[in-house]
């Protein structure tokens, strides 16, 4: 039994970008014209408001399953998965081995609902950029190029302050960071960077939510192999390596990539039931167990306080019809501030 901590799923920073950051701020105030006509569904409600959203239920059943007297110790009802009876003379090492089984599974459910909607994020990040990225630049633009033309005319001070303000955020001085930005993330080398390098073609996720059929093959495999199941160093790794793939799998939303990994794994080593040993290295777990559920509960809150996060709560039922949404009131902007440049360089 090993109790190192598999790592936390991580999130691309790609909606912290300095060009997404002002793709936000004007998106603010569809936000706001959204929400002045109703809530968006699941606001305020916490990690598992909405869509893929880390479901709070799974958070609080792996809280409850994982929690203790205060060192990592079980009820009678962790033990027993919650129903309270045991069998008469059952050792007590045997109902905390049950405990931390019951514990495992409802932190590996709650990790597969954050990573999800982490993917979700990731998605709608990529393909907001992708798809909406030239209109905000071109709408950047034409609001540098009217404020030039109202400081021209007028030539007053404090407007060719703003015209220089505006251009300025047009052409933004990249500092080291944004420059290696888009290639290096707390993976390694970007997905897009690895098939520039490699000359492969970039493969985009096709939608913000991968299908339902999708999401099942990620949820079974990702129950089935998890690393948190591993006996020891070299089937973690095993483990470790397939996760990787199933994740790469999913965030494509390829079905078909899925189901060749379920039939490889069906083919692969069968892994004998664990035996748990004895009550300090169960204790141990359930104490690592809770650690983890603590972590994961961090990283869904930020996910979902996120701009991307805060965007996909606007429609948690079809995210990939926002972007249409979202890109027609950008053209509709366009085409007014076309006319206010024409009107005053006329």
């Amino acid at each position: 039994m090993t109790h190192e901590a598999a790592g936390v799923p991580t999130t691309r920073n790609d909606d912290d970008r300095q060009d997404n950051d002002r793709q936000h701020g004007r998106h603010a105030r569809h936000e706001e014209q959204t929400e002045e006509q109703g809530q968006p569904a699941g606001a305020g409600s916490g990690a598992g408001a909405v869509g893929g959203a880390p479901d709070g239920a799974a958070a609080d059943a792996a809280g409850e399953a994982v929690a203790g007297d205060g060192d990592g110790r079980t009820g009678d009802g962790a033990a027993d998965g919650g129903t309270g009876d045991t069998a008469a003379g059952e050792r007590p090492e045997a109902r905390l081995a049950r405990a931390v089984r019951v514990a495992e599974q409802a932190l590996i459910e709650f990790e597969i609902a954050v990573e999800t909607f982490r993917v979700e994020v990731e998605n709608f990040s990529r393909l907001h950029h992708q798809k909406l990225g030239p209109m905000y630049t071109r709408l950047d633009e034409l609001d540098a190029q009217i404020a030039e033309a109202r400081a021209a005319r007028t030539g007053d001070p404090e407007d060719i302050r703003k015209a220089q303000e505006a251009r300025a955020v047009v052409m933004p001085m990249p500092g080291v960071d944004e420059l290696f930005h888009d290639w290096i993330d707390s993976d390694g080398l970007s997905p897009e960077a690895a098939a520039m390098l490699t000359e492969q073609p970039v493969r985009p996720p096709k939608r913000v939510r991968p299908t339902e059929e999708a999401r099942r093959l990620y949820r079974d495999l990702a129950r089935k192999a998890h690393p948190d199941l591993a006996q020891d160093e070299a089937e973690r790794s095993r483990r470790d390596e397939f996760i990787a793939r199933v994740n790469a799998a999913y965030g494509l939303g390829d079905e078909a990539l899925l189901m060749e990994l379920a039939q490889e794994w069906e083919a692969g080593p069968a892994m004998p039931e664990p035996e748990l040993g004895e009550s300090e290295e169960l204790y141990a777990r359930l104490n690592w167990l809770t650690q983890r559920k603590d972590l994961l509960t961090v990283l869904a809150r930020e996910l979902e306080e996120s701009a991307i996060g805060a965007m996909l709560r606007m429609a948690p039922d079809d995210p990939d019809r926002l972007l249409d949404e979202i890109a027609e009131q950008l053209l509709g902007e366009v085409a007014q501030r076309e006319d206010e440049l024409a009107g005053l360089v006329q």
